[in-house]
């Protein structure tokens, strides 16, 4: 029996039942469900100052925005500016341009990360709960912080059931815009773009990559729903509970028919085995629909890179599978024993954050660092 075929069977056997859980998934039904709130009365217009930066500032409406201690921590410039949504509403985004760049990075410029909140959450909590600003810093990336507005959905949530949204349209364009003009504004290498999420935000970063795919090198998804499926918000509480059945394959047929020559989207996906909130299930069909738009079989073997085992406070049991094209990692699927919807490793002061790792900031960039959009 294929290896990647027993991971398959071994996380759909997989479902923990607790009241704490069923909790969470009544307060994320609760935000699906409810009616999309009247925008709020314009702002009064602040005049933006230009904002300093080694990294070579163009044009930038970018400005020093405060932020929680836990951001600031790390030494880099936090900058908040905006674009024009597709319903001419003002989107806000949130920048990290870390202090520390890397020879390398000052020659060919600095990779960028794309981060998507989940529901419920804002782009500065959702800065602090991943701690990637600091991680960001070690490293030497710039990270961009999308935020969705109130006036599109009440909870904040990414509409990644939603079809127009799905084939480009709805938000897409609007996070492609912010990624333009933060490359415009500062010295981006267009190779080393990626972008990631949390639940909803995974199910957005999905949607924003398998678009544009030519202008993202990887993308990070945690806790995420299976893609193409959903359509209303009842659907999409259907795919969270049931993942998306005969439409995960579909979807990613549409995909590749649409674009012709799809070049592929190396992808991690990490996700708690206790999540009853966006189930196991929906692991299970995104980790194929990967296979599927990398070009490896149904059938493709897992090399098991890491398998921790025990009951160490500070980390969960996890178990991490590595698929190949050669010698060139494509897809990371790593399943988190006793996680439920959080980011794994996270600050535990937020919502949505575990403090057990394995540290899922820390695993992105490892795996982000492999790849690159030639």
């Amino acid at each position: 029996m294929k290896k990647a075929a027993g991971l398959f069977r071994s996380l759909m056997r997989t479902s923990i039942k607790s009241a704490r859980q069923g909790v969470a998934v009544n307060k994320l039904m609760t935000a699906m469900l409810t009616p999309t709130v009247k925008p709020a009365p314009p702002k009064r217009k602040v005049r933006a100052k230009p904002a300093a930066s080694s990294a070579k500032p163009v044009r930038s409406t970018a400005r020093p925005a405060p932020a929680p201690s836990s951001i600031t921590t790390a030494p880099g410039k936090w900058l908040t500016s905006h674009v024009e949504s597709a319903n001419g509403h003002r989107m806000s985004f949130w920048l990290y341009l870390p202090h520390n760049i890397p020879d390398e990075a000052a020659a060919q410029g600095l990779p960028l990360i794309v981060m998507l909140h989940g529901c419920q959450q804002t782009a500065t909590q959702f800065a602090q709960g991943t701690r990637m600003n600091q991680w960001a810093e070690r490293k030497g990336y710039v990270v961009l912080y999308p935020q969705q507005l109130v006036s599109n959905h009440a909870q904040r949530c990414w509409k990644w059931y939603d079809r127009a949204t799905q084939e480009g349209g709805g938000d897409v364009p609007t996070i492609v815009a912010m990624i333009d003009k933060v490359a415009g504004a500062y010295a981006i290498d267009r190779s080393r773009v990626y972008v990631a999420g949390i639940s909803a935000g995974a199910g957005m970063a999905n949607i924003v990559a398998l678009n544009h795919p030519h202008l993202f090198a990887a993308v990070g998804l945690h806790s995420g729903p299976a893609f193409g499926a959903g359509h209303s918000t009842m659907g999409a509480l259907g795919v969270m509970r049931h993942g998306a059945g005969l439409r995960a394959d579909l979807a990613v047929q549409e995909v590749l028919a649409r674009h012709g020559r799809f070049p592929g989207m190396p992808t991690i996906l990490i996700a708690g085995e206790g999540d009853s909130v966006v189930r196991p299930i929906n692991l299970v069909q995104l980790a194929r629909q990967g296979l599927a738009l990398n070009g490896l079989a149904p059938d493709a073997p897992a090399k098991i890179t890491h398998k921790a085992q025990g009951s160490n406070a500070r980390h969960n049991a996890h178990r991490i599978d590595d698929f190949y094209d050669g010698r060139k990692l494509l897809l990371r699927v790593a399943r988190i024993d006793a996680l439920d919807h959080a980011w794994s490793g996270g600050d535990p002061a937020l919502k949505f954050n575990a403090k057990a790792g394995p540290d899922a900031t820390r695993m992105m960039l490892e795996f982000f660092a492999k790849q690159r959009r030639t």
